[in-house]
């Protein structure tokens, strides 16, 4: 297994004045796991591009695919040559069974103009029974979840006999035992000859699957190693330049005023007998499963989930909250999982996503808004929050995912409150703009906000939280201080979770 399948050299590409790649070399043997890693903006992204054909690079480049030259790569002819990309929307057709998502990829090549539903199902019967996962072709994808949808994304690349399968992200809205599942069949590709490209900004994920690691850090390649050679900590160095030193919260607030509390808080179907205390300053570690209650009783504690049962006490006083308006109002400030579709307006300029919550306050005497308020506003954000961006009237797609977040968090800051609620605030962040935001909870908490931070990964809740709550299947199950578990210990209870289900 030591041919190579693809070889690049002398790899670059400028947009406008911006080099996103100079002069990079890559190669990937047949049959191996190679995980590719960088910070947002080290080029990783704009390497796939070009692999898959979306993007031609500069001048004097040079790719070898099988040991030919390919002087021009377009999206169909990468395919053709065996080169899959599973992006991290995955792009499956919810409306279509999996069958049909699976043999998609037959019409892209132009080899198929009509539909054989026989071969459709055929096709799909065999490629499920290739990867040896649990699926019915005959079942609309819009019915699955996150992760059977990744493998519904994987058999459509076998599907067309893949060579090369890059995933982009593949773990980022996964739970651990779904996760190890997609390692499992990861294995299986490679001990068929199949070789995976891996992209993740999870460092314990990359030192787990890949068998070597090529590193980009500002559009260079820093170098390819061995697992064998690295860790964790030197891959995050390599990476961006900065040793990061993780240290548990010492400082005790439990007998601070309380700013929230929860009594015996139960919603059908969704979470029961939820009891806890936010105090001033606090941060409070929500952490379990993906499906164990936690972002319904997020939604609770914002005024989009009306509990059934139970008390929200604000301050000692009970609290009924019709929409999240009201929980606005009352000092709560809301950061969804999904940044893209519940946290931004994607289109519209970093300045208005960064005051779109209190636009009311930046109106004029003629009930209009003062554009130089707004100005002074966003920008004072963007500068406290060290938001990296050459313009603020840029939409707010054009910053890196670790920007688009601090965004996000901008514009809650904004209405001054006195409750965060952060849910799975660093999905899809690169460990530079991690660090960030947890220096910035950190700050927050030093101006006594009360943050509650809903993570399923082990160490952002381990070394950013003063106290912990374990919920399984809607209930809060274990309740404990960081330095009374380890990291290990945390994650198999996680794990130990998943296996209870």
């Amino acid at each position: 297994m030591n041919e190579e399948i693809l070889t690049m050299h002398n790899i670059s590409k400028n947009y406008g004045g911006v080099h996103a790649l100079r002069s990079v070399d890559f190669s990937i043997k047949k049959g191996e796991v190679h995980c590719l890693v960088g910070e947002n903006g080290s080029g990783k992204s704009t390497l796939i591009k070009i692999i898959s054909g979306v993007v031609q690079p500069e001048k004097g480049a040079e790719i070898i695919i099988n040991h030919k030259k390919e002087n021009y790569l377009t999206p169909i002819k990468s395919i053709q040559k065996g080169i899959q990309v599973i992006y991290q929307d995955l792009s499956v057709f919810p409306n279509l069974t999996i069958g049909e998502n699976i043999f998609m990829n037959y019409y892209a090549k132009g080899s198929i103009r009509w539909v054989d539903w026989k071969n459709i199902k055929n096709v799909a019967r065999e490629t499920i029974k290739k990867v040896k996962v649990n699926l019915d072709f005959n079942e609309t994808v819009g019915s699955l979840s996150i992760a059977d949808r990744q493998l519904v994304a994987i058999c459509r690349a076998i599907a067309t006999n893949a060579q090369l399968i890059i995933m982009d992200e593949p773990t980022s809205s996964l739970a651990r035992h779904e996760i190890d599942a997609l390692f499992s069949v990861i294995q299986q590709l490679r001990n068929a000859g199949i070789t995976v490209l891996f992209v993740s900004h999870k460092l314990d994920e990359v030192m787990e699957i890949s068998e070597r690691v090529t590193v980009l850090r500002d559009g260079s390649k820093v170098g390819l190693f061995k697992r064998t050679e690295i860790d964790d900590k030197k891959l995050s160095y390599l990476m961006t330049g900065k040793e990061f030193v993780q240290e548990k919260l010492s400082e005790k607030v439990e007998n601070r005023k309380a700013l929230l509390e929860v009594k015996n808080l139960s919603k059908k179907n969704e979470y029961e007998d939820i009891n806890f205390k936010l105090h001033q300053g606090e941060i409070l570690g929500i952490v379990g499963m993906i499906g164990s209650g936690r972002t319904e009783l997020a939604f609770s504690l914002f005024g989009m989930n009306p509990p059934n049962h139970g008390q929200i006490l604000l301050e000692g006083k009970q609290v009924h909250f019709k929409s999240n308006e009201s929980a606005i109002e009352a000092g709560i400030g809301y950061v969804p999982e999904d940044r893209i579709d519940q946290g931004l307006i994607m289109e519209q300029t970093i300045k208005n996503n960064a005051t779109v919550t209190i636009f009311e306050k930046l109106l004029n005497h003629l009930k209009m808004i003062d554009k130089k308020k707004q100005q002074s506003t966003a920008q004072h954000w963007i500068n406290t929050l060290s938001i990296r961006t050459s313009n603020i009237e840029n939409p707010v797609k054009t910053l890196s995912g670790g920007n688009q977040q601090k965004i996000v968090l901008s514009k809650w800051l904004a209405t001054n409150p006195k409750i965060l609620i952060l849910d799975s605030p660093t999905v899809g962040v690169d460990i530079a703009a991690k660090n960030s935001l947890y220096q910035i909870m950190r700050e927050l908490s030093q101006r006594n906000i009360g943050i509650i931070l809903i993570s399923d990964e082990v160490p952002e809740i381990l070394y950013n939280c003063h106290y912990i709550l374990l919920m399984r299947k809607g209930r809060i199950v274990e309740t404990f201080q960081p330095e009374e578990v380890t990291e290990k210990e945390l994650n198999d209870k996680i794990i130990g979770d998943g296996q209870d289900e």
